[in-house]
């Protein structure tokens, strides 16, 4: 998941990195030192919080059942604010102070993005647990990720919208300030446009924004059948909602950026007849899931969302790495992700490919009677 920023510190951060390596802490030696970097606060805490406590359940899982290679792990976890700066510096703690093996992180593109040259460069695997837009694992052959990735999803929601919704004429509003936004709907208007379906018109916001009033009722104007945002929650909700008091009732339809409770929080009754794509639904009677949200529920009290399944799965993957490679080496480590097949996660089987991105399959969601129910899973 996903903002177009130019990071200005980011060589001063880059040399900051490579020049203070020698500085860090030295990690007892029954503990594997991993980092984690999250967006905890800021526009989109829900992510990180949730992320969080997935990578955290994992930790603990493993930690109880005797730990990697018969040492404990121990995570260094740093709020990024939900800035691509901060995540730079982030990385740059965690490797140089923190002396950490692997990075876990991040949700959105634009943090992915800004802090994997740094461990790039610094011969630390990063995991990025919900970054779908491309580029992210393009930075070198230490980032990989766990999530598919936008083209994808990208060619499934024109799919699920012109096969299963059977609807022909769609509009875009999409976020000009997110990379995630950007690149979805740039996927999605090539592969709606093979089936033979047609954009009617295309608008733009910006992050932050609450009032869309002004899109939406040119986006009327044109006679849409559905209408695509592939944004994230925070605007997504307000967007339907507004939707809805111009009487615009067809389906709006979203990514994987839509995925948390704050959606229907937020965007109430006027959620109902929307659909979004997402890592995994925590009704799949599969028993890894299952037992997931069996735990999850029990440790924190409330249901799992797709970025706390994405969390645990990275985590545990980059732990039966760790454990495949028999070595904490940087570079071991990263041989080992390259390798990994049908990794039993459990938002799907996950085998990295040579792009060292995942290959999973993908759950479309529907919104109905203010709830989030399964509609289709779909196999890449």
């Amino acid at each position: 998941m996903r903002h177009l920023t130019t990071i200005l510190l980011f060589p001063i951060i880059l040399i900051l990195g490579l020049g203070i390596l020698s500085c860090g802490q030295k990690t007892p030696e029954n503990e594997i030192s991993i980092g984690e970097y999250s967006s905890l606060t800021g526009t989109t805490a829900t992510f990180g919080q949730s992320t969080h406590r997935g990578i955290l359940m994992a930790v603990n899982e493993i930690n109880n059942a005797g730990g990697v290679l018969g040492k404990k792990i121990k995570l260094q976890t740093e709020d990024d604010q939900s800035k691509p700066e901060e995540a730079a510096m982030a990385v740059t703690k965690l490797i140089s102070r923190d002396g950490v093996k692997a990075i876990i992180g991040e949700a959105a593109s634009s943090r992915s993005l800004a802090a994997a040259p740094i461990c790039q460069a610094n011969h630390i695997p990063m995991i990025s647990n919900a970054s779908t837009n491309p580029e992210v694992t393009q930075k070198g052959d230490y980032i990989f990720r766990v999530c598919f990735i936008d083209p994808f999803q990208g060619e499934i929601l024109a799919k699920f919208i012109y096969n299963s919704l059977k609807l022909k004429r769609v509009a875009i509003l999409k976020d000009v300030k997110n990379d995630y936004s950007i690149g979805l709907a740039k996927f999605f208007e090539e592969s709606f446009k093979k089936l033979g379906g047609e954009v009617v018109d295309s608008r733009a916001f910006s992050e932050g924004d609450t009032d869309f009033k002004a899109q939406l009722t040119a986006l009327k104007a044109a006679n849409p059948e559905a209408i695509l945002v592939p944004g994230y929650y925070t605007e997504a909700a307000l967007i339907v909602k507004e939707g809805r008091e111009l009487n615009m009732n067809m389906p709006f339809v979203g990514g994987d950026g839509w995925d948390s409770e704050k959606l229907i929080e937020v965007g109430g009754a006027a959620m109902n007849n929307t659909y979004f794509c997402t890592h995994y639904s925590a009704y799949d009677p599969n028993p890894i899931v299952q037992n997931f949200v069996m735990q999850y529920k029990k440790t924190y009290k409330v249901a799992p969302d797709a970025l706390a399944a994405l969390g645990y799965d990275a985590a545990m993957l980059l732990f039966d790495a760790i454990k495949r490679a028999g070595s904490t080496d940087g570079d071991k480590i990263r041989q080992a992700l390259a390798t990994t097949k049908d990794f039993p996660g459990v938002t799907g089987s996950i085998t990295i490919d040579p792009e060292r991105n995942a290959r999973k399959p993908i759950v479309v969601l529907e919104i109905a009677d203010g709830k989030m129910k399964f509609k289709e899973t779909i196999q890449p």
